[in-house]
This record gives structure tokens, sequence and C-alpha cells, in this order.
């Protein structure tokens, strides 16, 4: 998963927003309704008395909240709750109508029509139409946007969106069109059989083209440039500030159930001043990190949340150059390191923070599959920690390689846990692979990224989070010729069971279940990732709070349906 700022890029999951304008009697372009007061520079005023009121705590500020542009991980929550797409997540995963109430697709899933509400407007007055999606689709496309996640509408197989993205076609040949206001029609260039989850995806989101066009480059920046058409709106934000704030939108078309009043998020960038804060009364509802899992686990409000993102690392199995050659072509060796570090302690010592081993490259309640289970439910496990087996594996290592010893550099981030990590692996492969010398090479995490992405490297520890509900997300990433392959692996078998699962397959919704499970147990029989942990986390979530909903995979935390009764 990928994350950026305007523009800049960064990683995990996107951030959109276009929301509500003017005062009272005061109208937005494209309409001539009143809007609720908001204020981008000036606190907005208490909530009456009776209201329902949730104050969260969060560790990054909102920079830029444009859907085709900002993919901050903070901002999916704001866009989810401020702008609404086609369909958005049920709690148990699932694909709902949201923005448009019903839906046609031909038999062969490459033509969806989408009929948009009737009672859907923006806060301007001005009805959520058909068009709305059509500019914002191209929008993202646009060579000019130079969107981080205009790869996006290529996973969704819209077509021609990659020759729109890099302008060898114009952007009117995108395959989406409004039939009329309220009539959208998607041309696929192939079936997606996961195509209604990504509809989800703040990416896909609508944009009123008058009012965008009045704001120019404030567009989005800011609460007083923001127009909005769903559960809330943006009652006071300054772009960088250290709160923001949304309240309910009286005029969204679905309203009357809508329970909570208002939002307030309060940058806090200390975890004890968070908890600080907790305690007291101000927040209620905070992500927790590091030793505090530890000591809060027992309290009323603990929630653990089971993230997406699957830690790993990843071997330069093509070298480039003889610098970057360390024997870690040699598939035995990988199975060797593989099994020679405890992940158990990992995740339970050293992070503690409720991620779990990873023995797979496809993580936990990702995906659902044709059967109804999650992906890992009928799947195996594969290079799990076994220390004598590693061993076993390294002397064949050293037979096949003709050597008695192998030295490996290991690229890491230098921020956060990674480096404790990368030194409890260190220690781990020295240990209990004699002759095995790995030494350590920290970077920041945008020039790590960089010496992956170039090939110049030997061994690295990554991590990617899921953009999409579906095993693709990661699986695609290891094709030949991919970016993110970063190991250069390629592999014939691997790249049509692939091709398959994306083309022939597409409408058979079992048979392509069947071949990522295939793709995944050739990546994991040839060590072409090593896994180490999926990432977890834990919330205080405080008592009286219901309807939270949290997801592995984008929107991380939604809150239509939270009502409170405190």
């Amino acid at each position: 998963m990928k994350v950026a700022k305007r523009w800049l890029p960064f990683l995990l999951i996107v951030c959109l927003l276009a929301g509500c304008a003017g005062a009272p009697e005061q109208a937005a372009a494209g309409g001539s309704a009143a809007a609720p007061q908001q204020s981008g520079s000036a606190p907005a005023a208490p909530a009456p008395d009776g209201a329902k009121v949730l104050n969260v705590g969060r560790m990054a500020e909102l920079f830029d909240m444009d859907s085709t542009i900002a993919t901050e991980a903070d901002c999916l929550e704001v866009i989810e709750a401020i702008i609404e797409p086609l369909f958005v997540t049920a709690a148990d995963g699932t694909p709902t109508p949201a923005m448009c109430e019903s839906y046609e697709m031909n038999d062969d899933g490459t033509l969806y029509t989408f009929h948009i509400r009737s009672q859907a407007n923006w806060m301007n007055g001005v009805p959520v139409t058909a068009h709305d999606f059509v500019y914002a689709w191209r929008r993202l496309v646009d060579p000019v946007t130079a969107s981080e996640y205009s790869f996006m509408m290529e996973v969704a197989a819209v077509k021609n969106a990659t020759a729109c993205i890099t302008g060898e076609k114009p952007l009117e040949d995108l395959g989406v069109r409004a039939e009329d206001d309220k009539t959208l029609v998607v041309e696929l260039d192939r079936p997606v059989t996961y195509f209604l989850n990504l509809m989800a995806f703040p990416s896909f989101c609508p944009i009123n083209e008058a009012y965008a066009t009045e704001k120019g480059s404030e567009y989005a920046l800011g609460a007083d440039n923001l127009l909005c058409c769903g559960p809330f709106y943006m009652s006071a934000w300054d772009v960088g500030g250290n709160t923001y704030q949304i309240r309910k939108n009286p005029t969204y078309w679905d309203a009357e159930n809508v329970k909570l009043d208002e939002i307030n998020f309060q940058i806090i960038k200390d975890p004890q001043q968070t908890m600080l804060a907790y305690e007291s009364g101000d927040l209620d509802y905070v992500r927790l990190s590091g030793d505090q899992i530890v000591k809060y686990e027992t309290m009323d409000g603990f929630t653990r949340i089971e993230e997406g993102y699957l830690w790993y690392l990843s071997p330069n199995l093509n070298p480039k150059s003889p610098e970057y050659s360390t024997g870690l072509e040699n598939e035995n060796l990988r199975k060797a390191i593989a099994l020679s570090y405890d992940k158990d302690a990992i995740c339970f010592e050293i992070l503690q923070d409720g991620s779990t081993p990873a023995d797979f490259a496809i993580p936990n309640k990702l995906a659902i599959g044709p059967d109804g289970k999650d992906f890992r439910e009928t799947t195996g496990t594969y290079l799990t920690t076994d220390k004598a087996k590693a061993k076993e594996y390294w002397e064949t290592a050293k037979s096949e390689l003709g050597v008695s010893e192998v030295n490996i550099e290991l690229l890491y981030d230098d921020s956060d846990s990674t480096p404790l990590i990368a030194q409890f692996l260190q220690s781990e492969i020295e240990n209990n692979l004699q002759g095995v010398h790995i030494s350590l090479k920290a970077q920041p995490k945008k020039s790590r990224t960089q010496l992956m992405q170039d090939r110049e490297y030997q061994l690295g520890l990554t991590r990617w989070g899921p953009d999409y509900a579906d095993p693709m997300t990661y699986l695609d990433m290891w094709t030949t010729g991919s970016t993110y392959n970063y190991g250069e692996w390629s592999n014939e078998e691997y790249d049509k069971l692939i091709a398959d699962a994306n083309g022939a397959l597409a409408t058979d919704p079992a048979a392509r279940w069947e071949a990522l499970k295939k793709a995944e147990a050739l990546v994991m029989e040839h060590a072409v990732i090593l896994p180490v942990y999926q990432k977890g986390t834990a919330a205080m979530v405080r008592p009286g709070i219901s309807g939270l909903a949290f997801f592995p995979v984008g929107v991380g935390t939604i809150y239509k349906d939270v009502d409170v009764t405190f």
C-alpha cells in the first residue's frame, strides 16, 4: 500500500475529501441552498447540551483531503465520514450500496450500471449526479494530477485506464460515462470479481466539478474549501492544525440513521499524553502503542485490532551487480534463514502490540472467498520457525554454493521498532546458522524503499499493506517485472496463475480462489519472501461506545453507525 501527501510518496492507504462550504445563507459553487456554518480558521461552537459527541485521539495531522491526491491512512476515516462513494464496507467486510441505490451488471461482468440515489445532495443543495463520478474518475487518471493512486483505476480494470494515465488517450476515453444525471455506466477491460469492494475505496468518490473549479488550488485545503455529501461534514479544520472536527450532515440522505452529532479529533503525538487525555475523559477512542498494550490489556474498553500489514524479508534473487550477490539466489539458503528466527519472540516480547507471527503471504482477515470463509481458513501455513530444519537447509545450501559462510547486508527502516527487529533477526540468524553473517544497514524509509526499487540491496525488511480486499493486492507484486517484486523472482507457472485469476477465471470465483491459493503456495515454497509478522494494534474504546467498526484494509475505522450512551 502506498501513502502520500501533495505530492510526496510515503506508504498504506488513501485520503479523499470534498466537504462542505459556506455559512448560513451563503451559497457554494453550483447551487443556492445554505449549508451549516463551518470555519477552518476558528474553533466551531461547542455542541449543545445533550448532543452525542465522540472525542478521538490521533497521531498525525491532516494535510490534503483531495480524494484524487491524498493517501494518508487517517484521511480515509474522514473521507468515509464526509464523502460517500457508490458502496461502503459493511461490518462483515462485504460491499453495501451507499451513494448508489441499485445497480446492474452484464453477463460477463464487464459493464456496470449504477443508479445514484435520487435524494442524494451536496450540502449546497445541488444533487449528487453521475457527472460528479465521471469528473472525479477522470481527474484521478489525469497525468496532470499525477495521482499515486491512479493505479487503482487499473486495478479496477476500467477501460483505457492505463492509456489515460500515460497520456496515450484522452480522458474522455476512460470507460466511465453519465447516461443521465442519475445513471453512471462503467465499462471494464475484463471482469473483476472484487469490483464492488473497490467502489468503497475513497479514490472512487465523487467530486462536484463546479465547486472544485471555483476553489482551484485551494480545493480540499481547509474546512472552508470542502463540499460534503456524506453522513458528516467538516465543521472545523486548518491544514496541519492539531485539531479538526466533523458534525452530522442534516442534508445527508440517510441522516435519520446517523446517531452521532459531532466527532472531535485531537492530534497528540506523545503516546503517554494521549493516555492521560483518555484517562481524564478528554478522549474516548485512542490507539495504543508498544508497552501501553500490556499495561491496559486488562482494562474495560481494551480492544485488539488486527491490521492487514505484512512485514517480511525480501531477498534479492537476481542481483544487478556482483556487490549485491550473496548466495540468496539459492533457495535452500533462503529457507534456512526463513526458519531460523523466532517469530513469537518478535511479536510477544519485542512488539507486544497485538502483532501475530506470519507463516503466509496473505494476511488474516483480508478477504472472504466464494465459500464464505476467510482466505487463511482454507489454506496452509508455510516457513514456520524450525531451527533444526533451518540448519539442515543451511548445510544443503553450503554444499550447493560451495561455500562455508556467506555475508549478507540487511537493509531496514531507521524508525519505530524496526531497528529492534532488525537487530533481533541478526542475532537469531547468526546464532542458529553458523557461518551466515548479517550486517545491518539502517536508512530512512524513503531511502530504503528507493534502494529496494532500484534493486540495490541484498536482503530488505519491508512491509505491504492491502489496498483492496482481495489476495491479488499482495499476489500481483511477485509477477515477473512488477515494480514491487524487489527480489526479481520470475516463474512462468506463477505468472500464468495470476494472469488466469485476472482473466480466464474471473467469472469462475471458485476456480479463481483455488488459483490464488496455488499462487501463494508457490511464493512460499520458493521462499520468494520470508514472512515475519502481521501487524496488530490495540485501542481503548470507552465503554458506552457502540457500532465502531475496524477494518484491516481500506478505511480503518468507520463512524456512520457509531452511537454513544455516556
